[in-house]
């Protein structure tokens, strides 16, 4: 009977207990935000209640600062993406527009150039090579339907690159001076000294023909005389790079620098009528006999 008791006694203080606990919290809740100093309900629910809170916020702050920092890292990986996208594209139009002013410094060179002359003339661009021929043939974007004959004359405002010597409607075959078969009449510019110049290996020249008693230096520059009726009067060849005067014979080996680059060529100037139908008549009745 007496355990009976103490168990009823027991459970009316833990109920007790219990409802002094609800009703402090309810009371804090529901209290008035007035200076003063906390009652012991109030400080039971505080030191109970905060730690569980500190608990709750710290771990919401945790997932909160995960879950920012995963938002942050994507943004941020999808940002470089498309930055790295739009650097490569101003690369690209950087390159282009620098391309574009070359190409339109190289053509306003040639035109300047071209206005020596009086002749008819046409721009035209490289777009193939003999791979064969170290650069002995080339092709250009410019045929008969632009102006383009047989023989025309080709060049650039360095000097002289050869002549069309194979025709269609929309393309042209050169045969450079670097070629054996292109022999050209030159002229000693400083002595006035008369020669051949044709090519002999690689982008190498020579020119022939030249007395040992002519006074050539290195570094002369070699024109063309106007004479075979190819090429007009005073167009750079190249220049003198080696001499060789042998102790017998009357000629000397000159070995000549080709005025123009070449490995480098992009664009020509097509003299469209330098040679006269009476010229080209005579050209094509040699073609035919060879």
């Amino acid at each position: 009977m007496d355990l009976y008791n103490s168990g009823q006694v027991n459970r009316k203080k833990i109920a007790l207990n219990l409802a002094i606990f609800i009703f402090a919290l309810v009371s804090y809740i529901n209290r008035d935000y007035e200076l003063g100093q906390v009652s012991f309900f109030e400080r039971l629910v505080i030191d109970t209640l905060t730690p569980l809170q500190e608990g709750v916020v710290s771990a919401q702050q945790g997932v909160g600062s995960i879950f920012e920092h995963y938002l942050n890292n994507v943004y941020a990986s999808k940002e470089n993406i498309s930055l790295r996208g739009e650097l490569a594209n101003l690369e690209m139009k950087v390159f282009e527009l620098d391309e574009l002013k070359r190409e339109n410094l190289r053509l306003k060179e040639l035109l300047g150039f071209s206005e020596e002359f009086s002749q008819e003339r046409v721009m035209a661009q490289i777009v193939g090579w003999d791979a064969s021929s170290d650069f002995r043939v080339l092709r250009i974007n410019r045929g008969s339907r632009h102006g383009v004959q047989l023989q025309s004359t080709v060049m650039t405002a360095k000097g002289l690159v050869g002549y069309v010597y194979r025709l269609t409607s929309n393309y042209a075959d050169v045969l450079t001076i670097l070629d054996s078969n292109n022999r050209v009449d030159g002229l000693i510019q400083r002595t006035r000294s008369h020669g051949i110049v044709e090519g002999y290996s690689g982008a190498r020249m020579t020119m022939k023909y030249v007395t040992r008693t002519e006074p050539i230096i290195l570094g002369d520059t070699i024109v063309t005389s106007g004479l075979g009726n190819v090429y007009p009067k005073g167009l750079k060849v190249g220049s003198v790079s080696r001499i060789e005067r042998q102790s017998y014979g009357i000629t000397q080996r000159i070995e000549v620098k080709p005025a123009v680059d070449f490995g480098r060529l992009e664009e020509v100037i097509v003299l469209t009528s330098h040679l006269s139908e009476e010229l080209r008549a005579e050209w094509r009745a040699l073609d035919e006999r060879n």
